[in-house]
């Protein structure tokens, strides 16, 4: 039970620091870090491996690497259809 807790804690951490460093993390709720920072992980992981410092079995530099893409990804498609909208 503990480790989910600290897996969450660990994945709005790195939501957050991917909404930092792009940016556009203004908006993003604790939800939406917790979930940027998961999936980003696992595609961050996927892309780039698993080296470097780890923190509740995410790899930290690869993690943030991966959420950073899919913030932009995700903020970008938003953006089009903001644009296409409007």
């Amino acid at each position: 039970m503990v480790y989910w807790i600290w897996v969450l804690i660990v994945g709005a951490i790195i939501g957050l620091l991917a909404g930092v460093i792009t940016g556009r993390g203004g908006s993003m709720g604790f939800l939406a870090n917790i979930i940027a920072g998961l999936v980003g992980s696992t595609l961050g992981q996927a892309i780039f491996g698993s080296w470097g410092p780890q923190m509740a079995g995410m790899a930290i530099v690869p993690s943030v690497l991966g959420a950073v893409i899919l913030v932009l990804v995700v903020s970008f498609i938003l953006g089009f259809f903001n644009r296409k909208n409007a």
